[in-house]
């Protein structure tokens, strides 16, 4: 992964490949921001290539423009800010967000160079935090199938962070959690990324048995046999049509003398067809990605543990994949839930809320303070809020704490009401409720079915099935492919419930 240092020395000074400084809009162009550093005739300069290029400082925009005398670099970077925050405390200041954007836009813009230095607005922690985690966010890039000649890159070797501030505790413990953060956001999205046809229920399982080793994190892993004597039926009933059968792995971070325990549930489904009730062709494109929250569970169960959380974490992966075969279960089929609830599964495509149900019930039944589950579970998230925001409904004071540490984070989430009304809408004449329900509010309908298995415990579920898989350009620190959406934002609610 790419290194990432501090330094207060003169960044004109700094023997690296590249210099990045930022603009933000200025009237109806642009002016520099925290560059007061650099030397006077570079700074001119710059505002001359500002003015000749048309530049507008808004984020996502990244210029480069051979650097002259007076630097050592070779290359400098204009990135945009967008527009600075006003009031009293933070005038002139951009958004951490627009930091964190900006400073991701030109990591990512700069893959194959080996050394950036960053002379970004980073005065105090917060700002040094968003710089740097905006920075290592945008150092990704994913290769595992392509060779150099089919254009593979690197990413950005070593990172400079210029600031005031480089010798603080405060600034150094900032870099050592984003260091942590970007590796779990990181090996989320290369899970996202693997193709299905290595990343399946056991390979999944093994990724995560090699993943804990060294660490503090303990694994359980049940296979079939396993989860048929222990009552498994969501999980047996998605993955009969697979050759491949699924797994519940259960990772436990457990610190001594701590007093709440958090239980994070992953949808993993490795790859979705659809199974009987199978989807048209295209949309199965990207149906590798279903596994998303499963993923960000893994890496954010494993950041806790780097950081020395003091909170109990235990982390269920629900891992199947869902085909169409003779095997495969049936619409109308009949299926009992871990606990003893019945299912009637009138589409075999609505199967990631039977995997979750199954792991919820074995996630509440060791007590724990709350439930947050995270899931690709429906298209209905994608026609309410769209490819970049995500939803979070459930206990008012869990998705209430989910909304505030997405916020702190950078991530977007919304939260979302579970109308009672669309409850009745499950009832089924076979069984305890049905796997669907109402057509209209889809999004919501899951979250209710869901909530049947929760039962008292304090809980939360959040739908990233767009935010996951980013099909369009990359932007900012996202790059195309897997996004790793919610791990900053589960981190952040774990740090908030460990320090509360």
């Amino acid at each position: 992964m790419t290194e990432l240092a501090l330094s207060s020395s003169d960044p004109a000074r700094l023997a690296t490949d590249a210099l990045v400084i930022g603009i933000t809009p200025d009237g109806t162009g642009a002016r520099l921001l925290g560059a007061d550093a650099l030397p006077g005739p570079v700074r001119a300069a710059l505002e001359s290539a500002i003015g000749v290029l048309g530049l507008k400082g808004t984020v996502d925009e990244v210029t480069k423009i051979p650097a002259g005398d007076g630097v050592k670099a070779s290359l400098l970077v204009l990135t945009g800010l967008g527009a600075v925050a006003s009031g009293k405390k933070s005038e002139g200041a951009p958004t951490l967000e627009n930091l964190r954007r900006a400073a991701g836009a030109a990591t990512r813009q700069l893959a194959g160079t080996t050394a950036v230095a960053l002379v970004l607005p980073a005065d105090d922690a917060a700002q040094t935090s968003a710089v740097a985690e905006g920075a290592l966010l945008g150092a990704y890039t994913f290769g595992d199938y392509r060779g150099t000649r089919a254009g593979a890159v690197a990413p950005v070797a070593t990172i400079t962070l210029v600031t005031p501030t480089a010798r603080t505790r405060a600034a150094k413990d900032a870099v050592v959690r984003a260091r942590v953060l970007a590796a779990a956001v990181h090996g989320t999205r290369n899970l996202v990324n693997a193709a299905p046809n290595d990343l399946y229920p056991q390979t999944f399982a093994d990724h995560a048995r090699a993943s804990v080793k060294g660490t503090k994190v303990k694994i359980t892993v049940l296979d079939d046999a396993a989860l048929r004597e222990g009552g498994y039926g969501g999980l047996i009933g998605v993955g009969q049509g697979s050759v491949r059968p699924p797994r519940l792995v259960k990772l436990t971070y457990a610190p001594a003398r701590v007093k709440k325990h958090y239980a994070l549930v992953g949808k993993g489904i490795t790859f979705d067809s659809g199974g009987l009730s199978i989807k048209p062709a295209k949309s199965m494109e990207t149906m590798k990605s279903d596994m998303a929250g499963a993923a960000a569970v893994l890496n954010t169960v494993l950041a806790a543990a780097e950081l020395g959380l003091p909170i109990k974490v235990t982390g269920w992966l629900a891992l199947a994949e869902n085909m169409p075969s003779g095997t495969a279960q049936r619409p109308s089929d009949v299926i009992t839930i871990r606990g003893g609830k019945t299912v009637e599964v009138l589409n075999t495509d609505a199967e990631g809320r039977l995997v979750l149900a199954d792991a919820i019930v074995a996630a509440g039944e060791e007590k724990p303070d709350a439930i947050i589950d995270i899931a690709t579970l429906t298209g209905a998230q994608m026609i309410a809020l769209g490819n970049q925001v995500s939803a979070v409904m459930g206990s008012d004071d869990v998705r209430g704490a989910v909304i505030g540490a997405a916020e702190r984070s950078g991530e977007q989430f919304w939260p979302m009401p579970l109308p009672e009304e669309l409850r009745a809408s499950m009832k089924t004449p076979m069984a305890d409720l049905a796997n669907m329900g109402e057509r209209y509010g889809g999004m919501l309908v899951a979250g209710l079915f869901l909530q049947e298995f929760a039962g008292s415990t304090p809980w939360a579920h959040l739908d990233i099935a767009g935010p996951s898989f980013n099909e369009g350009g990359p932007r900012h620190y996202v790059p195309k492919g897997g996004t790793g959406v919610g791990v900053r934002t589960l981190l952040s609610l774990l740090e908030d419930a460990a320090g509360a």
